[in-house]
């Protein structure tokens, strides 16, 4: 479970209470009987349950260990370990049959996750009057700046406001200074992201935030931009990306400009003024501090029925965690993820077995996708997502398993039954499955936005319906300990039993999923 995608502050507490409050209810709640007039679901053969009972406490208690050993370091991304979790994942894919989904006739998909910063030495600002301001002093960016030369007048913006149609007169290749006042420090980057598209798509050159901060905690915003973003695939050219700038050294080089008056404007509308006869040279250059790539491990069983074999079902969980880190917790430094997701790696391997021992293959064709860099953004996911072994289009669902081997013994919250029908075929199939003895219930914690920080949050973007298995976090979430010997395998492997039936309806019925028109609109439309 990646914490870098959204900037809200979790509430483990209130997760691990609400966890807590499950226990108890689900101990006294009646058992469920299918619904009346519901459609009996495709998953009751007895080959079904010959395969689901293959998904076992022991082999996915083996699964893990190997995941979570201490010889795997905590699989960070990139690292010599996540590359042997690959490829022994590729060899397991193998042994079952599957096709192989990556590069090149192979299990693994390779994406490049080059470390990359704006060079102190080589990017310079340079004033017409002779003034300049210094990259990695003056100057930082905390996302990759655009790099190369660009050459333009200097033009202010101030205060607030929609700034769409604002900047239809902007001089070509205008070196943009933006005044944002204080409140730039509590928002940051994120909050000027529209405002910078804005002004690249009317012709900016570079677009500058003028920061307040000073001192200590300027310095360590400095270190920490220069520490590099890791970057997957090709920059893009056109990101709209903003640099900040010290108030101080703007002040400097704008004499004559009131400074204060522009940075007082923040509540106003959107004003903006060329400062005729004053240029800046821009001259920015990217550093690559490491070059390296990481895998994701593709492999497809083909389905048995002609009119559907070429629509996919995507069952992904990711197979990193975040590594080595300050020794702490009676000396261990080594963080294993047992939970986070060696639980969830695991259990789709256990999903992909179960589907490979069917005497008649699904009718739909099954990916299996183990990613890499979730902890660092939804890297692999997001590779996949875009360069994906068969067209996004033809992919009808993704189910998602990140942290299913703790808390509640009975009970597994599936985010995003709400944003399509794929909720509804969850409940008919638990319904039909009381002997697995787990309950698949609503996102308990919207408020965390759970929803957008795991893979599956690329396959809503671009359309596929999704369905995401998660236990919640406890204590031991991104610690060192997070260990082997807290999984519940035995639970665990219920809800690999849950997600083999779940996937298998799917499978077996005619009509692909259905979003909501709302939930379209949101996540998809407006990604």
């Amino acid at each position: 479970m990646s914490d870098r995608v959204v900037s809200a502050v979790r509430s483990k507490s209130s997760v691990v209470a609400s966890a807590t409050a499950l226990v108890a209810l689900a101990a006294c709640g009646p058992e469920q009987e299918p619904t009346a007039g519901a459609p009996m679901p495709a998953t009751t053969s007895e080959a079904a349950a010959a395969a689901a009972a293959t998904i076992t406490p022991d082999d996915l208690y083996q699964k893990i260990s190997v995941l979570a050993a201490d010889s795997m370091r905590g699989r960070d991304t990139p690292s010599p370990e996540i590359e042997q979790v690959a490829t022994w994942i590729g060899e397991h894919f193998a042994s079952l049959g599957l096709r192989p989904g990556g590069d090149d006739g192979s299990f693994i998909q390779r994406y490049a996750l080059r470390q990359m910063t704006a060079s102190v030495e080589s990017s310079s600002i340079a004033f017409s009057n002779g003034a300049s301001l210094a990259w990695g002093t003056d100057v930082m960016a905390l996302g990759l700046p655009r790099d190369g030369s660009t050459s333009g007048p200097v033009v202010l913006v101030s205060g607030s406001g929609d700034p769409a149609g604002a900047f239809a007169d902007l001089p070509d290749q205008a070196q943009v200074f933006v005044f944002a006042g204080p409140e730039m420090e509590a928002t940051r980057q994120t909050a000027w992201a529209g405002l910078a598209s804005a002004l690249y798509d009317a012709g900016a050159g570079q677009v500058f935030v003028i920061s307040t901060i000073a001192g200590t905690p300027w310095e360590r915003s400095l270190a920490r931009s220069q520490q590099g973003s890791r970057v997957v695939g090709e920059l893009d050219p056109d990101r709209p990306v903003t640099m900040n700038v010290r108030e101080g050294a703007v002040r400097a080089a704008l004499a004559g400009v009131d400074v204060d008056a522009l940075q007082s404007r923040h509540d106003d509308d959107l004003e903006v003024t060329v400062l005729e006869g004053l240029t800046v040279d821009s001259d920015i250059a990217i550093q690559i501090l490491d070059d390296a790539s990481a895998p994701n491990v593709v492999g497809i069983l083909e389905g048995s029925d002609p009119a559907l074999r070429d629509e996919y079902i995507v069952y992904s969980a990711h197979m990193d965690h975040v590594g080595v880190g300050r020794t702490v917790q009676g000396g261990d430094s080594i963080f294993n993820g047992a939970d986070d997701d060696a639980s969830g790696t695991a259990t789709i391997m256990e999903v992909a077995e179960a589907m490979a021992s069917l005497d008649r293959a699904p009718r739909r064709s099954m990916i299996f996708l183990l990613v890499s860099g979730e902890e660092k953004g939804l890297l692999g996911s997001a590779y996949f997502a875009d360069h994906p072994s068969v067209p996004v289009e033809q992919m009808v669902a993704n189910i998602n398993a990140d942290m299913v081997g703790r808390n509640w013994p009975d009970t597994i919250v599936a985010i995003g039954k709400e944003h399509s029908d794929l909720g509804e075929t969850l409940n008919r199939v638990n319904e039909a499955h009381p002997e697995i003895g787990m309950t698949a219930i609503d996102d308990l914690w919207p408020d965390e936005r759970f929803y957008f920080r795991s893979d599956h949050f690329n396959f809503a973007r671009k359309g596929v319906p999704i369905l995401f298995f998660f236990n919640g976090t406890h204590e031991d979430y991104h610690r060192a300990s997070d260990e082997l010997d807290k999984i519940d395998t035995e639970k665990t492997a219920r809800i690999g039993q849950l997600i083999f039936y779940l996937g298998l309806e799917v499978s077996e019925t005619d009509a692909r999923p259905q979003w909501n028109p709302d939930s379209y609109a949101e996540i998809v439309e407006g990604a």
